[in-house]
Formats: C-alpha cells, sequence, structure tokens
C-alpha cells in the first residue's frame, strides 16, 4: 500500500462527514488534548472509563483507544472489558502502551490486554515498542531513550506476534503490519516538548480507523496529519504553549494543498 495525498484526503473528508464516535480509556494527564484534537479533526470523542458503561459505549462507537498511561485496577478491568466488547462487535482497538518497560505493572498490564483481545493498531514510541518485543529496552517514565530507527525490528516482531499494525512514532514514524513499511517524515522538534502528543497520535489512529478498514493506512493517514499538523503549527508558534493552540487550529483549518505541499512518506 502507498499513502498519498488523495487518499488522506478522503479519510479527512470522511472523518469530517461522519464525526465517528471515537471511545477513549486514556490517562487523567492527557484527557483534555486528545478530546479538544479530535474535534479539531471532526471526529466525535468521548471518554468513558467506568467498568459499568464500558461495554455499551463500545457498542456504538467507531474506534476503541486504550491508553494506559495512568493505571489503576478499575481502570484496567474497564480496560479489558471494552477490549473484549470491542473484539465482538468488530470495533476496531488502537493500543498506546505508555510507559511499558518502565515498570513491572505496566508491562504486565500491557501483556494481559493483548492476551484478553486483538487490537487493530499499537501506537507507541520506540523504548515501548521494543519493551513490547521484550528485547530488554528501558524508558524513561513515558519517554523514549531510543530512536524510532532503532525499534524497526521490535516493530515489525510485535507485529507479527499479534497480527496487527504497529507504529513506532519518533523523527520518523515507521508504520509496519509484518509485510510492508511505512515511514512518515513529517513533524517538528517542538512537538516532544507538548505533553500528551503521542497520546494525541494514538486518538487519531482512532478516528482514521473508524472511516478506513485498512489498519495499516489508518495508522500512516494519522500519523501523517500529526506531522504536518505540527509543521504548520511550529510555523506560527513561539514556543510550546502557543504551538499547542496552533497544532488544534492546523488541525481544523487542514486542506488538500496543505496535504500535497507537505506530506514527506514513503
Amino acid at each position: 500500500m502507498k499513502i498519498t495525498v488523495e487518499s488522506l484526503w478522503s479519510d479527512i473528508v470522511n472523518i469530517r462527514q461522519q464525526s465517528p464516535l471515537v471511545h477513549n480509556i486514556t490517562n487523567y494527564v492527557v484527557m483534555n488534548t486528545t478530546a479538544n484534537a479530535l474535534l479539531a479533526l471532526g471526529a466525535s470523542p468521548v471518554m468513558a472509563h467506568a467498568v459499568e458503561e464500558v461495554a455499551d459505549m463500545v457498542n456504538i462507537a467507531g474506534a476503541l483507544v486504550i491508553n494506559i498511561g495512568t493505571l489503576s485496577e478499575r481502570w484496567i478491568q474497564a480496560m479489558s472489558r471494552a477490549a473484549m466488547q470491542a473484539n465482538q462487535q468488530g470495533v476496531p482497538i488502537i493500543l498506546d502502551p505508555v510507559g511499558v518497560g518502565a515498570t513491572a505493572y505496566r508491562t504486565t498490564t500491557a501483556s494481559e490486554l493483548l492476551a484478553a483481545a486483538q487490537p487493530a493498531i499499537i501506537r507507541g514510541n520506540a523504548s515501548e515498542i521494543s519493551a513490547l518485543a521484550q528485547t530488554g529496552a528501558k524508558t524513561k517514565g513515558v519517554d523514549s531513550l531510543e530512536s524510532s530507527d532503532a525499534a524497526v525490528a521490535s516493530a515489525q516482531q510485535v507485529a507479527a506476534a499479534q497480527q496487527c499494525v504497529v507504529c513506532v512514532s519518533g523523527a520518523t514514524d515507521y508504520i509496519v503490519d509484518g509485510k510492508e513499511t511505512i515511514r512518515i517524515k513529517n513533524g517538528h522538534s517542538m512537538m516532544p516538548k507538548v505533553t500528551g502528543l503521542g497520546c494525541t497520535a494514538s486518538a487519531l489512529c482512532g478516528a482514521f480507523a473508524a472511516v478506513n478498514p485498512a489498519p495499516l493506512m489508518a495508522a500512516a493517514h494519522a500519523m501523517a496529519v500529526m506531522g504536518i499538523a505540527g509543521e504548520l503549527a511550529a510555523a506560527q508558534a513561539d514556543g510550546p504553549g502557543s504551538f499547542q493552540m496552533r497544532f488544534l487550529d492546523a488541525l481544523y483549518n487542514l486542506t488538500e494543498t496543505e496535504i500535497a505541499r507537505r506530506l514527506n512518506a514513503a
């Protein structure tokens, strides 16, 4: 598969027209950021964590995004229940294994979630993906200590083992499915200075997966949009604070012309 301006723009139009519901079980730090990003793109976010309602919410969602950034036992139960319901209903799951490798609790939780249900897409930084592949990688809290280039082999290993698409985000984003690899080289160095943009990438993967049945292309389109919006935001920002505001504006105002001018994918 090849990412093109036309394929990416078609998905954006579909998101804006359909406004798919993206069910997020995500962390306290990023709820506002990811919800606003989904709204700016054109999707409809919901942040539902109660064990008593997650299955019902999955039933009306276009995608389920599970992010393990701030764990608790009840939230893990909710994640597991939602994931199993999503598999039953054919709702694509995006798993963001935040901080895997930093603690045994996070690593065990990610393994249990992967055993309970089949994700369509796993998106993480290089250290997280390498930790999932059990290569002994370490993380600095939730930050990567590796470049995305160093985790491509781990991503291919995880993709083969889990039969899903794996996205490694970094200066170059790699999206693999065990057979094909797509590289996205859009983005800006200011992006890691704003908390939650990696989690936002996972949320946007959910929006694209809700309208595109091919997980490889859904993830590639999401990462391209993240990178392009980051470039547009950085061009007008004075620092991380104004960057965050400009990033939402860039998602909202994104045009096919700007995509054609900036898309850097192979």
